[in-house]
């Protein structure tokens, strides 16, 4: 613990809060329980104990369970302190009998179900007021039916609300008995939601479920994060790295993400390379933990920021001003009519629940269960169903290339060895290489694992050991070692070798780094051989670690001409001798003086395979105008000819390459970079590679900025990032949740982003009909209470009944089932609901609806067998009388009408015919108003308090002002339909005409050479120049501290006239 003393007046303390969080620039955050003492008159002194962590249960849900899990030096996290030192240092506190505060509950923990907060949402409140409303006016029937299926509905929903939080909590739960070693040495087994950071986890070598995410301290071992990136390879674990210059390294879970072992994962194999045990220290617990972000996710989503729903509410709002217009109407009617003061205030208020549909939200969202439930039927989950409307506005989708685009793993054509200043043809067959740093570096530099007798992990170091022919085997070599690789037997070696190989111990791994690009092992023959260091990564990598005069002098031609045949080229290089004494001594070299003064040894080429799924795709997504963007962190040439494979960029399409250059001899860049030159890059761009993961979620971010609406589909494995930062993060992975993405594809290729897209655009005019009937059917019935108020009459409850329930209920439940149309056109379905067409289309039905029921009343009265109702007398007593039936008959039309006339089709749902269910409620229901209209049974006509007319003509008459209605409704829909859904322009800058941004681009770049401006003085490197004509390469280079990847990849064929 740590304490902090400050004054300050006593004037101040009715500002003190119970906690206290102190950020300092020179050392983490910390968060303190304040206690405070009077010194004086006017003086205070607060002592603040600083916490290690949350202990308090009070404070649990305020305080980030942060403190040993980031912003605090690597060199405490040692196996040989046992997190002593990290407990020194006030960053973790371990279980000790006499460490401060009781035990700690289950932090990790999804909250019950509350019964009282389901009852007493806005929802349900307002229909309690609405059914204590009808009471009072006699409205019993219809009062106490809404009140049974109100009571069903909360049951409902609360049944459905438990199942789904017992699921998340099944899926939440990591409650296990864990061995904790304490700073005596002492083994002690504890239950996992005892653990806290600094605690010291023994890790099981036949695996275990990982209860919190935990630092790796000694040994390996073999993860399974499928259920966080959806990747399914497992993930080798290596132990924090050690050394003098880790003690300034500061951890961090993202930055050391193979060196942590991350909760809810599944360790699958653990080895503990000659020591007792397999050791990790606690970094976080409870919510904090990946896996607590996972249920973060799914139980408080990120926001969806869709202009629908904005506008929805603002509709909203416009409704209840609707509604108070119309409740002093109606009370200056009834004052009129000389009805009591207790009957007008009850007429009043139920204007109000006419005008505003309580049921609103609930119908908003029957397209989007409609859509989440055909997903889920294609193998595609949604953890986040609000974001199925945002899939409908995708206008730029970003691809990862490998395991995405192109097959997981990748068969081996061939290695390219380097002779002196020069390579040497290509070797298909890696068997017939002779023993040699060559080959022992093609059999040890991977990062594979046995389990029992098979080696798993990376597919591409399961095809490149496969070709070698060499073994993984478990034995300790005379010395410590972690894997040792054998040979093939002599008979299964390919005749023509001058020496046969010798065993090979793998005594260091270092895997491979995305942001470093590369991997590399420490290995061993057998007797006195010296220890000798393996590298493998990017080629332009590896050759930059290597002594000059040994990378061949055509090294730039060999790899471009592989890169561009589409071939995945790494480079290979060794390390002949290093000081390295034994296995111990092994682990505490650093990686940095292992992956210097390096031999170039030569090429490893495998073939890049495209799914069978990725052309089809593509081309669909290219048709229907949304761009699509290749990510990838590989050669930009081999992402070229995967482009092009899979019409990504067409053949007969010209291009340009835009790169990004390091300065030099340490001087600054030498070019200034704008925002609009960023704009333009970003906008034309096809393809971005040699991406680093922390760029992917920078470019997604940008394109975001430019008022895209960006879709990403990966595997996981290196884009969690940017899967998390799009508007829809698409997840290939075999689980039903992912903690990369709110969707998660099981099916592992790129088919599931049409129809994701087709599903949004379908959820997403659904969703619109369905507010627009909604709409509809409050300003019908508001208009038809108002007309009948204005008679001093009102419509039975019964009435009401058959209005709200049969009629509107149905409509509702059935409309959001038609399904997404099979094409994914060029159109796009409009966002906004407070526009022009749709306010337009608003007005204009409700004019169309106004004018029938008075048109409809006028004929009426009109009539010579009509005779008025007793206006002396209010409703119920009143009825039955013609002019309530006739409203009753006439807007039970209109409901329907309506009802077909916002249930469009194409071009983003099946026709109205394919949803049979609807189609079938529609016509049942036309048939029972025209039942009722024309000829209603006694039971009806006492039933609905109905007062039929005995002339057949007058009933036709009525028949024939619905299908006026239906047809002039028809086309006033039609007419306000927008020209084009997808004409709304994108403004992509301040300054630039709101037009389309590749218009104004194209026009800005024809036939022009541009050039950045330069600026000798400026601290941050941009692109070094930007040629524009036909067939333009420029040369690349970089580094990872780039704002942006250090090549671009256009296609610009548009502007070059082609």
């Amino acid at each position: 613990m740590q304490y902090c003393r400050l004054s300050l007046t006593t004037a101040s303390s009715s500002i003190l809060a119970d906690w206290l969080k102190v950020d300092s620039a020179f050392s983490p955050s910390e968060v303190g329980k304040i206690g405070t003492q009077v010194v004086g008159d006017d003086r205070l002194t607060l002592q603040i104990k600083f916490m290690s962590f949350c202990r308090e249960a009070s404070m649990r849900p305020l305080c980030r369970i942060f403190k040993a899990g980031k912003g605090f030096p690597a060199s405490p996290l040692n196996h040989r302190s046992h997190g002593s030192s990290l407990a020194k240092e006030g960053r973790g506190l371990h279980r000790d009998p006499n460490s401060e505060g009781g035990d700690t509950d289950e932090v990790l923990n999804v909250p019950a179900s509350c019964p009282s907060l389901q009852i007493l949402n806005l929802f349900y409140l307002f229909q309690m007021f609405s059914i204590i409303l009808w009471f009072c006016e006699e409205y019993y029937s219809y009062a106490a039916c809404i009140f049974i299926i109100s009571t069903i509905s909360i049951g409902l929903s609360l049944y459905v609300t438990k199942k789904q939080n017992r699921t998340l909590r099944d899926m939440a739960k990591v409650v296990s008995s864990v061995q904790i070693c304490r700073p005596s040495g002492e083994r002690v087994v504890v239950s996992s939601v005892d653990l806290v950071p600094g605690d010291v986890l023994v890790i099981s070598p036949e695996g275990m479920l990982v209860p919190c995410d935990a630092a790796l301290l000694n040994g390996e071992c073999v993860v399974n994060e499928s259920l966080l990136t959806g990747e399914s390879t497992p993930v080798l674990k290596t132990p924090l790295p050690k050394g003098p210059e880790e003690a300034n390294t500061t951890y961090s879970s993202e930055d050391h993400k193979r060196h942590t072992l991350f909760c809810g994962t599944q360790v699958i194999q653990a080895r503990s390379c000659g020591e007792a045990d397999i050791l990790a220290v606690v970094t976080r617990t409870g919510f904090y933990t990946a896996k607590g972000d996972l249920i973060s996710s799914i139980l408080q989503p990120k926001p969806v920021k869709l202009r629908f729903h904005n506008d929805a509410w603002k509709f909203v709002t416009f409704l209840a001003i609707l509604a108070v217009i119309g409740t002093i109407y109606s009370i200056i009617i009834l004052r009129r009519n000389k009805v009591s003061r207790w009957l007008i205030a009850l007429r009043a208020l139920d204007i109000v629940t006419v005008v505003v549909p309580p049921a609103l939200p609930a119908a908003m969202t029957m397209g989007t269960m409609y859509a989440q439930s055909r997903l889920k039927r294609q193998g595609i989950f949604c953890v986040s169903p609000q974001r199925i409307d945002l899939c409908g506005k995708v206008r730029l989708v970003c691809f990862d290339k490998t395991g995405t685009l192109t097959a997981d793993g990748m068969d081996i054509w061939g290695v390219v060895p380097q002779a002196g200043s020069s390579f040497l043809p290509i070797v298909h067959e890696l068997r017939r290489l002779d023993d040699g740093p060559l080959l022992r570096c093609l059999a040890t530099c991977h990062t594979l694992s046995l389990l029992g007798d098979q080696p798993i992990g990376d597919p591409v170091d399961l095809r490149m050991l496969e070709s070698t022919g060499w073994a993984c085997l478990e034995q300790d070599f005379g010395t410590g070692a972690l894997l040792v690789m054998a040979p093939p037997l002599l008979r299964q070696q390919l005749p023509g070798m001058v020496r046969p190989p010798v065993p090979v111990a793998v005594l260091r791994r270092f895997p491979f780094s995305s942001a470093l690009r590369r991997m590399s092992v420490l290995g061993k023959a057998p007797g006195h051989s010296p220890v000798e260091a393996f590298m493998k990564g990017a080629p332009e990598t590896v050759a930059s670690l290597c002594k000059k005069e040994s990378v061949p002098r055509d090294f730039p031609q060999q790899l471009h001409q592989f890169t561009s045949s589409g071939f995945h080229v790494l480079g290979l290089a060794y390390k002949p001798s290093v000081a390295v004494g034994s296995f111990e001594g092994a682990q505490e070299v650093t990686r940095d003086w292992v992956e210097t003064d390096m031999v170039f040894l030569g090429l490893l080429v495998l073939k890049n395979v495209l799914k069978p799924e990725t052309a089809p795709v593509i081309r669909v997504l290219r048709s229907a105008g949304i761009q699509t963007v290749m990510v990838t962190g590989d050669n930009m040439l081999t992402a070229v000819n995967v482009a092009r494979s899979c019409h990504m960029v067409e053949a007969k399409e010209r291009v340009v390459f835009v790169n990004a250059a390091p300065p030099s001899h340490g001087k600054g860049a030498a070019l200034t970079f704008t925002p609009s030159e960023q704009v333009k890059i970003l906008v034309q761009t096809t393809i971005f590679a040699q991406m680093l993961p922390d760029q992917k979620t920078r470019l997604v971010e940008h394109l975001q900025h430019l008022n895209y609406c960006v879709a990403m589909c990966g595997d996981g494995a290196n884009d969690c990032g940017a899967l998390k930062a799009a508007d829809v993060g698409i997840s290939l992975s075999e689980a039903e949740a992912s903690a990369a993405a709110p969707f998660t594809s099981q099916k592992a290729n790129i088919e599931c982003v049409p129809i994701t897209i087709r599903e949004g655009r379908c959820s997403l005019v659904t969703s619109f009909g369905l507010f627009k009937y909604m709409a509809f059917y409050s300003l019908t019935q508001f208009v038809s209470v108002l007309l009948l108020y204005t008679l001093n009459t009102n419509l039975s409850d019964w009435q009401f009944l058959f209005i709200d329930l049969i009629i509107t209920t149905t409509m509702v439940a059935l409309m959001g089932k038609t399904e997404p149309a099979e094409d994914l056109g060029l159109k796009r379905p409009q966002g906004a609901l407070i526009s022009l067409a749709v306010l337009g289309s608003l007005c204009l039905q409700t004019a169309l609806i106004i004018a029938v029921l008075v048109i409809v009343y006028f004929i009426t009265i009109s009539q010579q067998w009509f005779s008025p109702l007793n206006s002396t007398l209010s409703a119920p007593a009143n009825l039955p009388n013609y002019e309530n039936t006739v409203v009753f008959c006439t807007s039970g039309f209109q409901y329907l009408i309506l009802a077909v006339v916002v249930s469009k089709g194409r071009p983003f749902r099946k026709p109205l015919y394919t949803n049979v269910p609807f189609l079938m409620a529609l016509l049942l229901l036309a048939g029972v108003m025209i039942w009722l209209t024309i000829y209603p049974t006694t039971f009806m006509q006492k039933l609905l308090r109905l007062k039929s007319a005995g002339d057949l003509s007058f009933k036709v008459i009525l028949l024939g002002m619905a299908a006026l209605h239906f047809f002039t409704a028809f086309v006033l829909e039609v007419m306000k339909e927008p020209r084009s859904w997808g004409s709304r322009r994108l403004r992509c800058c301040p300054g630039q005409p709101s037009q389309d941004p590749f218009t104004w681009l194209g026009q800005a770049w024809l036939g022009k050479r541009r050039r950045l401006s330069t600026r000798g003085e400026e601290s941050e490197r941009w692109w070094a120049s930007l040629e524009h004509h036909a067939a333009t390469v420029a040369s690349h280079g970089g580094s990872r501290h780039h704002p942006f990847p250090v090549c671009f990849f256009h296609r610009l064929a548009w502007t070059t006239g082609c």
